[in-house]
């Protein structure tokens, strides 16, 4: 006895066998846990404010008075909810990048250089420029884009995010640096 197949069975399997065959990985990026870093560290970077020491803040007791302000306004502390990050790394990294920026403030001033998308920074408009003062303008950006590069990868270190997703913090650093 002959077998016939039936081309439409064999269509519609095929189609189900297809479709179970398709696994989507869904990678986990905390978008606003990294807006909300991106803001904390670009504003301490770019602030004038100096920083508060804590031994500035101790009453006649020796006590913090951080700490008593901190117990009276904060009854919760959830671990989900921190934000910040910090290492020995990043640290370091602000403060080179703190005393950089105030280096590099007036030539953002004179629109000579420019924020990209991309988180970096670039050199823009050179006009009025001597030959030495662009070569340490573009060692001034050439440090500053390392160490981005640097906090960046820190930054995914930190938060648990997949050293690849790196560019995604960048983009989203850009917003902050182009405030």
């Amino acid at each position: 006895m002959k077998r016939h197949r039936n081309p439409l069975l064999m269509v519609v399997l095929s189609m189900m066998l297809s479709i179970l065959a398709c696994v989507t990985i869904n990678i986990y990026f905390p978008a606003e846990k990294v807006e909300s870093v991106a803001e904390e560290i670009v504003h301490e970077i770019r602030s004038n404010k100096p920083e508060v020491k804590e031994q500035s803040l101790r009453n006649e007791e020796g006590f913090l008075l951080q700490e008593h302000i901190l117990a009276l306004t904060c009854s919760f502390a959830w671990a989900d909810d921190v934000t910040a990050v910090s290492n020995p790394t990043i640290r370091a990294l602000k403060e080179k990048m703190k005393s950089r920026y105030s280096q590099m403030k007036p030539y953002y001033q004179k629109g000579m250089l420019k924020e990209g998308a991309n988180g970096y920074v670039s050199l823009w408009n050179t006009e009025g420029l001597g030959l030495k003062e662009r070569r340490n303008l573009n060692n001034l950006i050439d440090a500053e884009n390392e160490n981005r590069k640097t906090l960046y990868k820190e930054i995914a270190k930190a938060l648990n995010i997949d050293p690849s997703q790196t560019n995604k913090i960048a983009e989203i650093f850009a917003k902050e640096w182009q405030k």
